[in-house]
C-alpha cells in the first residue's frame, strides 16, 4: 500500500477538510482527492462521508485511522533506526515550541544548532504546549520545547531546562499605587491572561481558587507578547514571566507569593529519536556550549 495515500488519508481526517489537508502536505485538492479515490478503490469501501462541506469518517475510516498511523509512526521509527547507524547527524527534526520559548529561550541553541549541523533540516512550528504535547503523543513531531504541565502521559518523557518565574505586573499608570499589595485587592481588576487550556491560566487560576476569590479575565490572548503591551497601556493587570519585563510595566508584591512554571523539552519515550534529535537535546541541556563534538549515550537507541 502507498504510503502517501496514507498519509493524504491520515491529513484529511484530521484537518476533516480536503483543502487543509492539501496546504499541510504542499498538495492540490485535486490531488489529495485522487489519492482518497485510490486509497478507497484499494479497499473497496469509502473512507469519508461527504455531506455538504462537512467531511467525517465512515465505519471503514475509522478502522482504518489508527492502523494508518501506527503504520507511518513504525516506518519512520525504523528508518531513523537505520539512519542512526551512520553516526551522521543529518536529515529533518521536525520540533514544536511556543512562540515566548522561541524568542527569548531558543536562538542561541538554533544558532548554535545550525552551525554545528548544516546538514540537518529544521522544521519548527510555533504552537501552544498544549497541542505540542499532542504532537509528540501522535508522533507529528520529534521534540517540543514547551511549558510543563501535570500531566503524567506514560509515553512522553519530559525533562526540565528552565525554571521561569512569573510576576504579577500592571501598567505604570494602573489604580494600584505601591508594589506590596493583596490577592484580594488584585481580585478587583479586570485580568488579562491566556486560554483557560494553558498551563500558566491553570497556575494563576488555581491560587485564586484557593484563597476562594473570583478571576475576572476580561481578554484573553495565548501570545504573551500582546498581554504585555495591553498590560502597558491599562487594560488589566497579568501574570508575566520575569524575563519579558521592563520598564514600561510595574511589578506587584502579590502577599510573597512566588510563582514560577518550568520550560521543557518533551518526546515519545517508544520512538527512536534520531541522532540529530539527540544533537539537539544535547544543546539544549548546555546552552552555552559552542561545541558539541559527539552524542552522548545517555539516551538509548530505542528512546
Amino acid at each position: 500500500m502507498d504510503t502517501n495515500l496514507l498519509t493524504a488519508f491520515i491529513a484529511v481526517a484530521k484537518h476533516k477538510s480536503f483543502s487543509m489537508a492539501a496546504d499541510e502536505l504542499h498538495l492540490t485538492q485535486p490531488a489529495i482527492s485522487k489519492r482518497i479515490a485510490l486509497l478507497e478503490g484499494q479497499l473497496a469501501n469509502t473512507l469519508f462521508d461527504r455531506i455538504g462541506k462537512q467531511i467525517q469518517l465512515t465505519e471503514a475510516g475509522t478502522t482504518l485511522l489508527p492502523k494508518a498511523t501506527n503504520i507511518l509512526t513504525e516506518l519512520d521509527d525504523t528508518k531513523r533506526l537505520i539512519q542512526n547507524l551512520s553516526g551522521n547527524v543529518c536529515g529533518s527534526l521536525d520540533i514544536a515550541t511556543s512562540h515566548h520559548i522561541g524568542l527569548h529561550h531558543l536562538p542561541n541553541i538554533l544558532r548554535h544548532f545550525a552551525s554545528q549541523y548544516p546538514k540537518v533540516k529544521l522544521d519548527i512550528q510555533f504552537m501552544g504546549s498544549e497541542d505540542a504535547y499532542d504532537a509528540i503523543r501522535r508522533s507529528e513531531r520529534e521534540l517540543a520545547i514547551i511549558t510543563l504541565g501535570e500531566e503524567n502521559k506514560a509515553t512522553i518523557s519530559t525533562q526540565v531546562i528552565w525554571s521561569d518565574p512569573l510576576s504579577f505586573v500592571v501598567g505604570t499608570k494602573h489604580p494600584i499605587k505601591g508594589k506590596k499589595t493583596q490577592l484580594l485587592e488584585l481580585s478587583k481588576y479586570p485580568a488579562i491572561l491566556p486560554g483557560e487550556e494553558t498551563f500558566t491560566r491553570q497556575i494563576v487560576g488555581d491560587l485564586f481558587q484557593k484563597k476562594n476569590l473570583a478571576l475576572d479575565v476580561t481578554m484573553s490572548t495565548n501570545y504573551l507578547e500582546t498581554i504585555k503591551m495591553m498590560v502597558a497601556v491599562g487594560l488589566g493587570w497579568s501574570v508575566l514571566p520575569k524575563s519579558m519585563l521592563d520598564q514600561q510595566t510595574r511589578t506587584l508584591n502579590i502577599e510573597e507569593i512566588n510563582l514560577t512554571r518550568d520550560l521543557g523539552v518533551i518526546y515519545h519515550s517508544n520512538r527512536t529519536l534520531s541522532n540529530a534529535a539527540k544533537a539537539f537535546l544535547t544543546l539544549l541541556k548546555t546552552p552555552n556550549s559552542t561545541k558539541v563534538t559527539s552524542i552522548p549515550k545517555i539516551f538509548d537507541d530505542d528512546n
